[in-house]
This record gives C-alpha cells, sequence and structure tokens, in this order.
C-alpha cells in the first residue's frame, strides 16, 4: 500500500476560493491561508488597496471590490470569479457588520442594514456560489462565518441585530446543507469567539476592562489568538470534512461549554 498522508486531504490545489471581508484582520488571514493549501484566492471587500497589497502577496489572487450591501454584488463576485478562473470551488461568508447599541435604542432600519449584510448576502452568495458548482458537477464546500453569538446571547454586549443575523446564519447553513448535500454542496459554519479584529478592536480588544471580562469568563482565560482559527477553517473548506456538512464548528476557548 502506498504511504497515507494525512496532510492530503486538507490541500486546495486546483480550487478556486472566493472570501469575502478579506481587506482586513480575519478575513484577510483566512485568504493566506487557502492560498497556502494551494487555493487561487478571490478576495472581496470594499477597501480596494487593501485588497489589492493583499493580491500581490498571494499569487494568483483576484481582488474585487464588492459592497455586499448592493443586491447586485453577489452575482457580480461569482461572476468575476469565473470570467478569471472558470470555476468556483469555496466560498468562505466571512463579511459582516455590527453596531452595538441597546434594543431599546435600535433603529428597525438599522438592525435591517445589519441583517441584509450579515445574512441576506451570505445567502444570495452561496445561492449563486452553489448553482455554479452544482452545473459544474463538482463538489463545493461553502463555510459561513458565524458567532458564537449566533448560539449564546451575550447581553452584556448590546447588539441584537448582530446576534440575530448571526442566529441566523447558523440555522441557513443548517437548511443549505440539507437541501444541497445530495447534490455535492457541503455548508458548514465556522463560530469563533473572541478574536482580535477591527470589530473588537476597541470594544473587546485594546480595553483592559473588556479583556478582564473574556479573561474572567472564558474557561481558557483569554481570547483568541488569529492562527488559532486555521486549523479549523482550512478542514471545513478542504476534503478532510467531506463527510461534514451542516456543522457548525465552535473555536472559542470554551465560552460556549458552560
Amino acid at each position: 500500500m502506498p504511504a497515507l498522508d494525512p496532510l492530503e486531504r486538507f490541500r486546495l490545489d486546483g480550487r478556486v476560493a472566493i472570501v469575502t471581508g478579506a481587506s482586513s484582520g480575519l478575513g484577510a488571514r483566512f485568504a493566506r491561508v487557502l492560498a497556502g493549501a494551494g487555493a487561487r484566492v478571490v478576495l472581496a471587500a470594499r477597501r480596494e488597496q487593501r485588497l489589492e497589497d493583499l493580491a500581490g502577496e498571494l499569487d494568483g489572487a483576484l481582488p474585487v471590490r464588492c459592497d455586499l450591501a448592493d443586491p447586485e454584488a453577489a452575482g457580480a463576485l461569482v461572476d468575476a470569479a469565473l470570467a478569471e478562473y472558470g470555476r468556483v470551488d469555496v466560498l468562505v461568508n466571512n463579511a459582516g457588520t455590527n453596531e452595538v447599541i441597546p434594543a431599546l435604542e435600535q433603529p428597525p432600519e438599522r438592525f435591517r442594514a445589519i441583517v441584509d449584510v450579515n445574512l441576506v448576502a451570505p445567502f444570495a452568495l452561496a445561492q449563486r456560489a452553489a448553482r455554479v458548482m452544482i452545473e459544474a458537477g463538482r463538489p463545493g464546500a461553502i463555510v459561513n462565518v458565524a458567532s458564537i453569538w449566533g448560539v449564546v446571547g451575550v447581553g452584556q454586549i448590546s447588539d441584537a441585530a448582530y446576534a440575530a443575523s448571526k442566529g441566523g446564519l447558523v440555522n441557513l447553513t443548517r437548511e443549505l446543507a440539507a437541501q444541497w448535500a445530495r447534490r455535492g454542496v457541503r455548508v458548514n459554519a465556522l463560530a469563533p469567539g473572541w478574536f482580535p479584529s477591527e470589530m473588537t478592536l476597541g470594544t473587546m480588544f485594546g480595553d483592559e476592562r473588556a479583556e478582564r471580562w473574556v479573561a474572567t469568563r472564558a474557561p481558557m482565560g483569554r481570547g483568541g489568538e488569529e492562527h488559532e482559527l486555521d486549523g479549523a477553517l482550512l478542514f471545513l473548506a478542504s476534503d478532510a470534512s467531506s463527510y461534514m456538512t451542516g456543522q457548525v464548528l465552535l473555536v472559542d476557548g470554551g465560552w460556549t461549554a458552560v
């Protein structure tokens, strides 16, 4: 028998991966991880210069300016990937927005705007990407980046719209997985706990009181480090998780275990 290489199924050579919210933070890290595993990566976000800078680091990456608040953005993004590479194999729905404000004070139109970006746009992108995968007759993987807010309430940080959108994304993941499983498209969710990013800077990180709160509440006594999502993302995006769909992979230092 040939020697077994347990890492081979984590490779993404020859595949094309779209990553939204790729201009900074976790999205940029995700793009680097997928490229490091051999994928050609389509980088999507609003900040074009940042995308171009990142594309310069990654061999064969395609930067695409994309505002997911625009209903036409999902189709245009997938079309750009097809025009450049002729295929889409992996979609990482990472882009998101939030607004820390008490629920009693949040205008319904702001609530709706956050849900549009965090839930409606991922659905539109997943739908368009899945059609491409199914029509091509090739298996595909969709990774929705949710949050611990998608499975538990937080309360001390007031963001009802974000919580609702991530909770919706968790169950959207399950439903799409159930509908598309026999058509070769796997859909899973990655749910991070507290990680440093532009969204959490100043509210959770860089603030002594908030960091102390996380350290007190989290069983591991700290927030996550950027690299600690690498393995989980690559697992869900690759054939290493080929018998896994409709699942939520929590990487939260034990936050939701207690």
